[in-house]
């Protein structure tokens, strides 16, 4: 069993970890309150965009973009993972990882993935086909980063390198809870039956200044880049989130911890004073004889 010293040893170690995991928490914190009222303020604006084109792309007859191409003789795909670089939040990282493995093993695909963020291409096994893990200036991509991004994807599709690009990331809910996602960007196609429900929904013309193919040329790039980065935006709430409940919960654990050492250590202290007390009796009782 541990002595009196290792234990003191124990829970000057603890407590350190203790102020580690709490900077930790609120570090975690801060930047959650600015990366959530990011994707907050982003959505709304993605959505509206992602509506306004199925609806437009819908009505208007005879249109056609590089985006909206289906390519069904090109049996290659790209997907891109968004992940983070840094441990220490919880699940994060292991369930998009189990997502992207349940997405690889039920495709007929044959999928390269690309990576932002290390943790899940670490997690992923040699068997599947690594590609490109895009870096940048700071931990988290900037918008015109993104595009880049975006764009270099996007040519990959139309020049027929691939047939599909998908994106797999963590979709932020709440400091406690995320979903793993993997969702197909391009080609950015409509069922025909979402097409028939847009045509019953507005069975009239709309007037468009300029031409509508105008605008779909200049919208449909935009919504792609925009859909890309607020998945961003949903991945670094949910990387601050899941941490910042994380070293919630070892701070807690940090002073159970604390708290079941310093009994312990304190019941030996106690039982070396008594076992003490018990030899200087007995030694005053021999010498009264």
């Amino acid at each position: 069993m541990a002595n009196i010293k290792e234990l003191k040893k124990k829970i000057k170690s603890t407590k350190s970890t203790s102020k580690i995991t709490q900077a930790m928490k609120l570090v975690s914190a801060a930047k959650l309150a600015k990366a959530q009222h990011n994707i907050v303020n982003s959505r709304p604006y993605a959505r509206e965009l992602e509506s306004t084109i199925k609806v437009v792309s819908a009505l208007v007859q005879d249109y056609d973009h590089e985006y909206l191409h289906e390519k069904k003789d090109n049996n290659k795909a790209v997907l891109l993972v968004i992940s983070s670089d840094k441990g220490l939040c919880g699940s994060y990282n292991s369930q998009l990882a189990k997502k992207v493995r349940k997405f690889l093993e039920e495709t007929n695909l044959e999928v390269k993935i690309y990576f932002i963020g290390k943790k899940v291409r670490d997690l992923l096994d040699s068997t599947y086909n690594k590609g490109k893990t895009f870096t940048f200036v700071k931990n988290e991509p900037t918008f015109i980063e993104m595009e880049h991004v975006g764009v270099e994807l996007g040519e990959l599709f139309t020049k027929g390198e691939v047939g599909k690009v998908f994106l797999a990331y963590n979709i932020f809910h709440s400091a406690l809870a995320f979903d793993p996602e993997v969702k197909q960007m391009l080609p950015m196609t409509m069922d025909l039956s979402e097409k028939e429900e847009m045509a019953e929904k507005f069975p009239f013309d709309f007037k468009y200044d300029p031409n509508a193919t105008e605008i779909l040329n200049t919208l449909i790039p935009q919504t792609y880049i925009s859909t890309l980065y607020t998945a961003l935006l949903d991945a670094v709430a949910a990387e601050h989130g899941t941490r910042m409940s994380a070293m919630d919960s070892a701070s807690s654990n940090c002073k159970k911890a604390i708290r079941t050492l310093s009994i312990k250590m304190n019941k030996k202290r106690q039982a070396a004073i008594t076992t003490e007390l018990s030899e200087v009796v007995s030694g005053a009782e021999s010498l009264n004889g």
